[in-house]
């Protein structure tokens, strides 16, 4: 009976498996090969193996480097404050929207537009001679500072960026937060617990896997950056905003260098993967 059933869910498994070998496991046996390769867009087909010159070559490349540095800050800097903005708001608004669950519509409306549309946007308006933000700046106070300059550049990412995602956190915390049962918060209040403790003994616990989950997800999202910086800055003022997704498309399209474009994208998959075990691996030690 035990065979019988390991039979069916092999077989249940199998076009799953399938899937994965072919529209994965192959594009990513050949970038193995060509970032070991050297390789052209006139020798695709024909790659010679050439080592690890590729990712030697990365590694020992300062703008690489320079690259890595900014996807870390702007991923944890950006995840950080969309937490704990969507945080306050899920707490702040969470007793108006039980009332007026017709308000969440427009709370999401960043989150509908593509991150190069509001890049676009904000490179219009914040525009050191035409945009209006810094004429009116001018005018009111007597100065106003160079929004995309190699000195305002990355805070002005990391606003719009917050400005965009935040609804997403908000959006999880909201639904983790009423999902906290009642009767718990009930049992809590007639204790004598204040809402301060409630929130603090009660509430945030419940709600830190979804806490971890959201964070996990925007640092990610926010260290492979690339639409918002690439239609605000271009390739990055002076260098300052080249995130690793900007690194690796100037190596691929525009020094045509695809062995190297392609070991720093398995530099950054590793990376990647070694942050998603480090947290399952944390979440494990929680369980126990």
């Amino acid at each position: 009976m035990a065979i019988v059933k390991r039979a069916e869910e092999r077989a249940y498994l199998t076009p799953l498996v399938g899937f994965l070998l072919l529209f994965l496991g192959f594009p990513a046996i050949v970038n193995l090969i060509y970032s070991v390769s050297t390789v052209s867009f006139q020798t695709l087909r024909s790659p010679s193996l050439s080592g690890f010159g590729n990712y030697l070559t990365v590694l020992a490349d300062h703008g690489f480097w320079q690259a890595i540095s900014f996807s870390m800050r702007f991923g944890i800097l950006t995840a950080l404050v969309e937490c704990l903005l969507g945080l306050f708001l899920a707490i702040f608004l969470a007793p108006l929207l039980s009332k007026r669950a017709a308000l969440m519509a427009p709370l999401m409306l960043p989150l509908m537009v593509a991150p190069a549309m509001i890049g676009l946007m904000y490179r219009l308006v914040l525009h050191e001679f035409a945009g209006p933000v810094p004429y009116y700046l001018f005018e009111w106070f007597g100065d106003s500072p160079a929004f995309l300059d190699i000195n305002h550049a990355f805070w002005t990412l990391t606003v719009v960026e917050t400005l965009q995602w935040t609804p997403f956190a908000f959006l999880l915390f909201y639904m983790a937060y009423v999902a906290v049962p009642l009767d718990v918060r009930e049992a809590a209040s007639l204790d004598g617990a204040s809402g301060l403790k409630i929130l603090w003994w009660i509430e945030l616990p419940l709600m830190l896997p979804t806490l971890v989950i959201a964070f996990f997800i925007r640092f990610i999202d926010g260290f492979r950056v690339f639409d918002n910086v690439y239609a605000l800055t271009g390739s990055g003022a002076g260098g300052s905003t080249t995130s690793l997704s900007i690194y690796i498309y100037q190596a691929f399209f525009k020094e045509g260098a695809i062995g190297k474009a392609v070991a720093a994208s398995v530099i950054l998959f590793l990376a990647s993967l070694a942050v998603l075990y480090g947290l399952n691996w944390l979440a494990g030690r929680r369980r126990l």
